[in-house]
Order: C-alpha cells, then structure tokens, then sequence
C-alpha cells in the first residue's frame, strides 16, 4: 500500500461522506440552532462527529467480515445500496426544484443535559443514519483493495468533523446565507448529482 493510494482513499470517503451528511435534515437543523444560540456547542458538534465515528468503523469492521465470510454478501449490499444511492439522489433533484430555507429560533439555550439528549435522540433514532453510515459507507469502504478501506473510513470521519465544525461554529455566518431557497437549491443539486453518480459507480464500477 502506498501513501498515494492512502491518500486517494482518504480523499474518496472523505468526498462520500461529506455528500452524505451535507443534507437538510433533523440533526443538521438542530446543530446550526445551537450554533445560533451559541450554546453547548462543542458538546454537541462532539456526540454528532463520535456517533458517526462509531458507525463509520462497525459498518467498514463489520461488513468486512461479512464479506470475507460471504462473499455474495457484498453484491446484495451493493445492489441495495445502489438503489437507495438512486432514490436518495433523485429526491435531492426534487428539492432542488422546489427549495425551501431553513430556519433556526433563537431563544433560550437550555440545559447541557438536554442538548445531549436531544443530539442523542436525532443521531441514533434516526434509521436513515444506519443506512448511509453502516450500510452504504460500509459497502463503499469494502470495495477499497486491502488495508484501504481503515483509510477510507479515516476520510469518512474526518469528513464528519469538518461538517459538524463547520455547522455549529459557522452558522452566525451560514445562516443568512441558508435562509435563502437559492442556496438550498445549489446544495441539492449536488448532492443528488454526487448520489446518482455514486450509484452508478456502484453499479458498474
């Protein structure tokens, strides 16, 4: 394995997990609320970026051993992930069409305890997040030759932290930006040009 080859994992899972979690959702929402009020923000950024750490490598360790096992395994997983990497990227589109803004409340930051809970709740009761980390990141980690997938996976991570950074301590300067649809509509249309295209890659690659 060569530090090149490193580093183009690195950079794939850093690419493909940014495309993933860059998604107007629940969780995103919740962290750019906190960001606006200035409030428990590291705690959170901190339990959104580990929780995804943790799934990242049980899904890379995971089907790993799977597909050392089972071999077909791999080719079920990737032809569902194709399909879902297909919808996903095809309701990106739709938004696109019609964008909406986000929009934060500013009020009281409450307790530490109940940001935590909160984060807590929106990460892992949410089932789309087992979809795109274990399942689909998995899947897309495997496909790397060897030792490469612990590279990809490092670039997936890291792709986590940039975000969620970004997002908490950023939004004082994104939000004005996000509540326009305009911006919405640019970010969707990559995110399901990248989706459909990964799809594809998955499918034929």
């Amino acid at each position: 394995m060569t530090s090149l080859a490193a580093a183009q994992s690195t950079l794939t899972g850093l690419g493909v997990g940014l495309s993933l979690i860059v998604a107007i959702g629940a969780q995103n929402a919740f962290v750019l609320r906190k960001g606006l009020q200035r409030t428990h923000v590291l705690p959170v950024v901190a339990v959104c970026a580990l929780s995804d750490a943790v799934l990242i490598l049980a899904g890379v360790a995971g089907i790993g051993v799977l597909v050392d096992r089972f071999p077909v395994a791999l080719r079920v997983v990737t032809v569902l992930g194709a399909l879902f990497l297909l919808v996903y990227g095809l309701l990106a589109l739709n938004r696109a069409r019609t964008p909406s803004s986000m929009t934060a409340e500013v009020h009281g930051g409450g307790s530490l305890i109940a940001a935590l809970a909160t984060c807590l709740a929106l990460t892992w009761l949410n089932p789309h997040v087992y979809l795109d980390t274990v399942v689909f990141l998995g899947s897309i980690g495997n496909r790397q030759p060897g030792d490469l997938r612990w590279w990809f996976a490092v670039g997936a991570m890291l792709g986590s932290i940039l975000w969620f950074t970004a997002l908490g301590y950023g939004s004082r300067v994104l939000s004005p930006l996000f509540a326009r649809p305009a911006a919405w509509r640019i970010l969707d249309l990559g995110i399901g040009v990248m989706m459909l295209t990964l799809a594809a890659l998955l499918v034929f690659g």
